[in-house]
């Protein structure tokens, strides 16, 4: 599988590691975009060590966004990153529309917004036709013509259901202008045989180029172990040190420290995972000091709300801040 170009053509290559995608964060009042903080939060992440950010994927409330202020985050994130000494670190951007023809142009405005990647879920809008020709048909019409190349991005949760299959994922990845994948569906057997199957990179192993992501903090011991090239994980928002530590453990060989260390981090990761996007940002505001709301209607929590999410993960932040 032709996937080395992956790391040479490319200015900005993928590399092994913990990616996180980012939230865009919003002034409380007027719900307008904060672009202050929405690129001190991308330094941050890059300062713990990540190897990339996602921006407009589900975490960044790009369903929220218009065009314009897709283009303004992505772009002022680069930006940050750059002006910070970060201009090594890739951004994959969410582009996702229901057409082929829609994908398209938004692959080229996530490029000229400073975008490396871009990261793909299937359509869905008209479930009732999306069979696997039709994801099939999707999937090659836009790699064919985007201007970046493409992360799949398997998450049944958004996509009425949709959960492609390792055939499917590994028939789509012969595409040369399709990189890697990213399996939030957390089957870590389906991740051994795509990850098998493009000889994708590992931390210790160059592979083909062909990037094979868990896509939850929750298993990214589970996934490193049986092939993953890394995790992109919302988690890593609130804990990208942790995320970055049991990379680095797994990475160095200390497998039962690893595994210590997972434990912490899936703990952690459940309490962000069932408070949703207005529970992370209430976690972020709790321990860094912003953070803010989700945009109307995602809810706003209660004090105690926010005090429980914050008491629940007390003791995986006491790592966090001492990495």
């Amino acid at each position: 599988m032709a996937h080395s170009a992956n790391s040479t053509s490319v200015e900005r290559p993928l590399r092994p590691g913990i990616y996180s995608p980012t939230m865009t964060f919003f002034d409380p009042e007027t719900e307008d975009l904060d672009v202050a903080t929405i690129r001190e939060h991308a330094v941050r992440l890059a300062s713990a060590g990540l190897a990339g950010l996602v921006t407009m994927g589900s975490n960044g409330e790009a369903v929220h966004l218009s065009l314009d202020e897709k283009r303004i985050v992505t772009q002022e994130t680069r930006k940050a990153l750059d002006d910070a000494g970060f201009s090594h670190i890739p951004i994959m951007v969410g582009a996702s529309e229901n057409s082929i023809r829609g994908t398209i142009e938004l692959c080229k405005h996530s490029k000229e917004a400073g975008g490396d990647y871009v990261l793909l879920i299937p359509p869905s809008y008209y479930r009732y036709a999306i069979d696997e020709r039709a994801i099939t048909e999707y999937f090659l019409g836009v790699a064919d013509s985007s201007p970046l190349p493409i992360v799949l991005y398997n998450y049944p949760g958004a996509v009425a259901g949709i959960d492609m299959d390792s055939d499917l994922i590994i028939k789509l990845s012969e595409h040369p202008n399709i990189v890697g994948t990213k399996l939030t569906c957390a089957n870590t057997g389906k991740l051994t045989r795509v990850a098998l199957a493009t000889d994708a990179v590992t931390p210790t192993a160059q592979g083909s180029g062909y990037m094979c992501f868990a896509g939850m903090a929750d298993f990214t011991l589970q996934g490193l172990i049986t092939g993953a090239s890394g995790v992109i994980a919302g988690g890593a928002n609130v804990m990208p040190k942790l995320c970055v530590h049991v990379y680095n453990l797994f990475k160095e060989g200390n497998i039962d420290e690893a595994i210590r260390m997972q434990k912490v981090l899936s703990r952690g990761d459940w309490v962000l995972t069932k408070a949703a996007i207005p529970g992370t940002k209430s976690a972020i505001q709790s321990y860094f000091g912003y953070g803010g709301y989700a945009r109307r209607p995602l809810r706003r929590l209660t004090d105690e709300e926010t005090q429980a999410v914050k008491d629940k993960l007390a003791d995986v932040m006491e790592i966090e801040m001492s990495l």
